[in-house]
């Protein structure tokens, strides 16, 4: 790793005020230098996590405030030709962008900085040639043609990944209805990160940024609850600013997977001793009774023979539970599936077990939160 990308800075930002949060990100774009990467003449893509249509106050996806300090800080460094793109969950059509940047806060806020947000529906098959798992991506086409993207995630636990950070965000560069397949073609933990840090090297932020003011605990990336961290997160690189998130969460970086399978390329640090950290104290920002996700236990599973991790991680991976009373039957489960294992019956959402990956589409993408994540019986005694 080059020395540039060992540093992150962490600033203390207790809410969403705009002056406050102004500030910070301004900071962050000091510290950074950020002037050596963006500037006049420059193509800029803001990539936010607007994983679906939340309010900014549920801590699903990227606060408004956030993107907006973004952008003002990008315009007092020249910048001039700046988009916002992303690619939720579920279809990707421009009712449903729309519907979602309306309902996150981002057409408010783009409206009153004259800003654009992507409706280009455009997306290119594009080769990774230095790629181990997965060597060819569709990406949307303003995040290919920008010179620089600048990578705004929202700080999260996940229930497949176990961190939802700056890495994971780039997964939203890949269209609406074509993430599942990707989750089918690589349903094993292992596999799914390192096609994860295929896509991170093909992408290359050139700066990623951690909203992290108040973050989601418990079951993400969408049924957790928000917990206040007052935390802004950056660096130039991704990877770097994902393992101060873990120790911001206490939550080892080495538990993350795509994490270890940046750590094994030789692209990430493999502890907060080996970041050089600016800005705010992050020892005081710390909270290491974060609740974590529900689908842990990837390290026990390293420790049984190989023979039988299959049956053992059958056995032990937490699976996806419709809560019939709650279910609206809307459907967006069952879109969202890669392996078509959820029909809707009589208005209801119903699970084939046999064929389900357990990627957790379903529990993401459900708008009322219907979904629970259950454990084995015996590891709830």
């Amino acid at each position: 790793m080059h020395n540039d990308d060992r540093l992150v800075v962490v600033k203390r930002c207790d809410g969403y005020e705009t002056a406050e949060v102004d500030r910070a990100v301004e900071e962050l774009f000091a510290a950074l230098h950020a002037e050596e990467l963006v500037g006049p003449g420059k193509r800029v893509a803001i990539k936010p996590n607007l994983l679906m249509r939340r309010r900014p106050d549920e801590a699903t996806t990227t606060h408004p405030a956030v993107v907006a300090a973004v952008v003002k800080a990008l315009r007092r460094r020249g910048v001039t030709d700046l988009l916002i793109a992303e690619s939720p969950s579920g279809q990707y059509t421009k009712a449903r962008l729309k519907s979602i940047y309306d309902g996150c806060g981002m057409t408010a806020m783009a409206e009153e900085l004259k800003v654009a947000l992507n409706l280009d529906l455009g997306v290119t098959q594009t080769s990774a040639p230095d790629a181990r798992m997965c060597r060819e991506f569709p990406i949307l086409d303003p995040i290919l043609q920008a010179d620089v993207v600048v990578d705004v995630a929202k700080l999260k636990t996940h229930m497949m990944t176990t961190l939802s950070g700056c890495v994971k965000n780039l997964f939203g560069c890949v269209p609406g209805l074509l993430k599942p397949e990707l989750h089918c073609r690589f349903p094993d933990q292992e596999d799914f990160a390192g096609m994860l840090i295929d896509l991170c090297d093909l992408v290359r932020p050139s700066l990623s940024i951690c909203d992290g003011i108040v973050a989601m605990e418990g079951n993400g990336p969408s049924g957790g609850s928000p917990r206040p961290l007052s935390a802004l997160i950056a660096s130039r690189s991704p990877y770097a600013a994902d393992v101060a998130a873990c120790a911001l969460i206490g939550l080892p970086p080495k538990q993350v997977a795509m994490l270890r399978e940046a750590m094994g390329r030789g692209l990430c640090p493999s502890s907060l001793e080996e970041l050089t950290i600016e800005g705010d104290p992050i020892e005081s920002l710390m909270q290491p009774d974060f609740q974590k996700a529900a689908n842990q236990g990837t390290d026990f599973l390293m420790r049984v023979p190989k023979v039988f991790r299959g049956p053992v991680k059958a056995l032990l991976t937490p699976k996806p539970h419709i809560r019939v009373k709650d279910c609206i039957g809307c459907g967006r489960c069952a879109e969202s599936c890669p392996q078509h294992t959820i029909r809707i019956v009589d208005k209801k959402a119903v699970i084939a077990y046999s064929d389900c990956i357990k990627c957790y589409c379903c529990h993401e993408m459900c708008p009322v939160k219907a979904i629970d994540i259950r454990r084995f019986r015996l590891f709830d005694l």
